[in-house]
């Protein structure tokens, strides 16, 4: 107990990662924070994201976030001896993750059917944009325009009011969601091969994730309503913006109490939950009449302590200095060669294991006099 609470729940496992940008790396990185040896193959050229902003000192803090804990290696799988150096530690490998575009791996020779010959035992996760078979299955693709493709983007201006064009997003949504995804399908995987000895593929395709993501629109693409869609939105204070979200005619009835209209709760526009959607506007008109006249704290203070969901919209600075995630220890220092820094940590935690970063940011290339001697 003492060791996996020191090491991590997949303390023994080694991972052989291919990957680069964000959803492949992100993905190893769980593995790492979970306690998993995991070896960063990489070109000369290094991870793009280790040119990406920002920079300190000749070193990407963001690449930092997505590979803290792991160590690199550098070589080049079409020179003969380095394809025998990285087939050698294959075999001693657990798990294997790619997010090349579908037969780049084949023609490295290190492709699944390839490596679980050598290795039955091997579970070997490629990520990619569309799957690693069917008509699109070779096409570029990146987070924003899986987004686009994914009918993410029009679902998210359907939202809105006044926008005439699908809104920018730099928050690279189907990256995380893959990521996460795929780590998630390897434990299913490991179980698996503890249950029946054998290593398996697991193929996690951005573009499965996000449609994933889309729940209800699914059903609505299905079976469209004529009634349209009720959004929950700001309310204006008096410096700044707070969402309320009184989803239940509990919270309904304790929004109202709160705000001193105990009448709406036997209002007929807004009585009952069909009421209040048939009546969304003249809801959120009596909603934003009480929020106008106080500040944002003071909004989200009332309505907290009445029972009633509301937060006010805030900076990534301000959330990650909340006392609940410093409670909660959602950030964690770092080191590279460029000094300290925070990243954040997995959204998990367990009782008898500890998951955090297993070490400082790797240096391009790093450890292979550790795992190759003098070349």
């Amino acid at each position: 107990m003492t060791t996996v609470a020191a090491e991590g729940p997949l303390a023994g496992l080694r991972v052989i990662d291919f990957t680069t940008i964000i959803a492949g790396p992100l993905c190893t990185r769980h593995l790492s924070d979970c306690g998993a040896e995991v070896i960063k193959v990489e070109t000369a050229g290094g991870d793009h994201m280790r040119t990406t902003p920002p920079m300190r000192d000749g070193q990407s803090s963001y690449f930092g976030q997505l590979n803290a804990g792991k160590k690199s290696i550098v070589l080049d799988l079409k020179d003969a001896a380095d394809h025998s150096r990285i087939l050698s530690l294959i075999d001693t490998a657990d798990i294997v993750v790619e997010n090349y575009r579908p037969g780049v791996m084949r023609r490295l020779g290190l492709d699944y059917a390839t490596l679980a010959a050598r290795n039955p035992k091997l579970i070997y996760c490629a990520i990619s944009g569309f799957g690693q078979s069917g008509p699109r299955a070779h096409e570029p693709a990146y987070a924003p325009m899986v987004h686009a493709g994914s009918g993410y983007d029009l679902a998210m201006m359907e939202s809105q009011t006044e926008v005439n064009k699908p809104p920018k997003n730099g928050i690279f949504i189907a990256d995380v969601l893959a990521a996460s995804h795929a780590f998630g399908a390897i434990q299913t995987a490991i179980i698996g091969q503890l249950k029946h000895g054998k290593g398996c593929f697991v193929d996690v395709a951005l573009m499965d994730c996000m449609i994933n993501l889309l729940l209800i629109e699914c059903q609505f693409a299905q079976f469209p309503q004529p009634e349209k869609r009720n959004f929950y939105g700001p309310s204006q204070a008096k410096d700044g913006f707070v969402i309320i979200t009184p989803i239940t005619q509990k919270n309904f009835e304790e929004m109202a109490r709160a705000m001193g209209h105990e009448d709406w709760i036997s209002d007929p526009r807004f009585a009952t939950a069909l009421a209040r959607r048939d009546n969304w506007d003249a809801l959120y008109e009596a909603m934003d009449s009480w929020t106008l006249q106080r500040s944002a704290r003071e909004c989200e203070d009332i309505l907290v302590a009445a029972g009633v969901p509301c937060s006010r919209y805030r900076q990534v600075s301000e959330a990650i200095a909340d006392p609940q995630s410093i409670y909660r220890g959602v950030m964690a220092d770092v080191e590279d060669s460029a000094g300290t820094f925070q990243v954040s940590m997995a959204p998990y935690r367990f009782d008898n294991a500890v998951v955090k970063p297993r070490g400082p940011a790797p240096a391009l290339g790093a450890h292979n006099s550790y795992f190759f001697g003098s070349q």
